[in-house]
């Protein structure tokens, strides 16, 4: 028989890349290809929309030629994404009026204050789960609609259209034809009610944007366009959409309410399975729409590390203490203990369950016998200290103690890293076989969708652990995490004292 395969776009932060499946949930190969960060200013993050897309582009075409198969034997396309990165188009010239503002950019924060001020904070986070904050979509877009010549007016008359990447894609893909998302990232906008998922008048009216812009929404696996003859020469259906957080919660088969999974990348993303009721947090975490299959949604409890991996890039690409990322963990292991440095790597701010947007980053503890091997244990210690407070504050909103942690991500091939984050959590640490799960869970939405496999039973099964670490118990690690909270109190300190307060 002729092989067949599902081809997931994983359009990251850094990178677009292409990986095709086959019918057993292996990888067939891959393409990747970085692009472009800009920084025009202190906190702002921007990409170009058209780099993202040829790099997207071109690594699809590259993916195919390496696997050395037709295009007819692709069944479909799931694409995955950055989420919350906004772009703004012209529907006439399908070009974008600005560069893509990207998740971690921090410019409208003082918007956001402002709106939070007006007394909306508590509306907007029981429509939408989300707390009031630059992070999300809808901020952006009010400043490009504010902040770029003539936007208004086009918006205005019905001329743009606002994407997160995934509508980018799907717009480019099929050659303008389908101005679409999915549920998954519709609930990263600020602007979509996961109670009766559809976009909501009053948010609109609140960040003062036209509905005109926004693209219908869809459910996370179904067909719902084809790649343009002129594009590619062939139709393959675009089957599957779900932001890069959500995708890897299904990709880890996190199917069931109370699983758990942290992917580390540039930032770290946990995400709680709460079944098909919305909670919403007590403990500043947001709620989100996993996906929605069928009539079925699936909702989850979600917190956000703003600096994970990337901290790791930081110790490399500015500090120089590494020459590349592999290097930090035989650093790290080089020495027994942090000798008292913490880092609190609070870059662009403090995510979940802290959320200050003015906390920097801040090293304390240092004495003179600190080292570069004492930072970059610290360093990695920050990301699993990170993660823990966000897995209490998900406990104590789901009223569930958390059994197993399955993680995906770069950083999990770090096994000092993974184990010393099951010593802190006490609960084991489960890495796949394939921890390619982003991608694998756009495939497996796109492959569901087209009959490719028959239902998440099926997909259960080609799940595999690869190493599973369990807690080993350690006398100070209630020091450590005591330790931990001081340095991130110290971070937030240096954020509210200010002189000329």
């Amino acid at each position: 028989m002729r092989k067949e395969y599902i081809l997931a776009l994983d359009q990251g932060t850094t990178s677009s890349r292409a990986i095709l499946f086959d019918q057993q949930g292996a990888i067939v190969n891959i393409a990747q290809k970085e692009f472009t960060q800009i920084y025009p200013r202190s906190g702002w993050v921007e990409h170009d929309a058209q780099e993202i897309w040829s790099t997207q582009l071109a690594v699809m075409a590259e993916v195919v030629a390496k696997s050395k198969t037709k295009l007819d034997t692709i069944k479909a396309i799931g694409i995955t994404n950055q989420r919350e990165t906004t772009i703004v188009w012209n529907k006439k010239t399908g070009k974008p009026i600005y560069n893509a503002i990207v998740w971690q950019d921090r410019r409208t924060a003082d918007y956001c204050k402002e709106i939070s001020k007006k007394g909306h904070g508590k509306a907007i986070q029981e429509k939408t789960g989300l707390l009031i904050d630059a992070y999300f979509s809808a901020s952006k877009i009010h400043w490009i609609l504010n902040n770029v010549k003539g936007a208004k007016t086009l918006a205005a008359k019905g001329d743009l259209a606002f994407g997160t990447v995934d509508s980018w894609l799907v717009y480019n893909l099929t050659n303008g034809k389908k101005h679409i998302t999915d549920v998954s990232n519709a609930s990263r906008t600020l602007l979509f009610n996961i109670h009766t998922l559809d976009w909501d008048e009053e948010l609109l009216a609140i960040f003062d944007i036209p509905k005109s812009l926004l693209p219908q929404v869809c459910s996370s696996s179904e067909v719902y366009g084809e790649t343009s003859q002129e594009l590619i020469n062939h139709s393959i259906p675009i089957a599957g959409i779900a932001g890069d957080q959500q995708s890897a919660l299904f990709g880890q088969l996190c199917t069931s309410k109370g699983m758990v999974k942290n992917t580390y990348g540039t930032g770290c993303f946990l995400l709680m399975n709460i079944g098909n009721k919305p909670i919403i947090s007590q403990n500043k975490l947001v709620t989100t729409v996993a996906w929605k299959i069928g009539k079925q949604v699936s909702y989850a409890l979600e917190g956000s590390v703003f600096i994970g991996g990337a901290v790791v890039q930081w110790l490399r690409d500015e500090l120089g203490i590494i020459k590349k990322s592999s290097d930090i963990e035989p650093l790290a292991t080089s020495v027994q203990d942090t000798n008292g440095v913490y880092l609190v790597p609070a870059f662009s701010g403090l995510g979940a369950p802290h959320w200050n947007a003015e906390a920097r980053g801040t090293l304390v503890g240092l004495s003179r016998g600190a080292k570069d091997a004492h930072i970059a244990r610290a360093a990695l210690e920050s990301i699993a200290f990170q993660t823990y407070d966000i897995l209490k504050a998900m406990e104590s909103d789901s009223k569930t103690k958390i059994k197993e942690l399955r993680v995906d991500g770069g950083a999990t091939q770090n096994n000092f890293l993974m184990q010393f984050q099951a010593d802190i959590i006490t609960s084991k640490v489960i890495r796949p076989s394939i921890t390619e799960t982003t991608a694998m869970g756009a495939a497996f939405l796109a492959g569901l969708a087209i009959g490719f496999w028959k239902d998440i039973k099926e997909l259960q099964e080609l799940w595999e652990e690869d190493k599973v670490f369990s807690p080993i118990k350690h006398k100070n690690i209630g020091d450590q995490l005591k330790e931990w909270q001081r340095a991130t109190d110290t971070a937030k300190f240096w954020a509210d004292y200010r002189v000329d307060n």
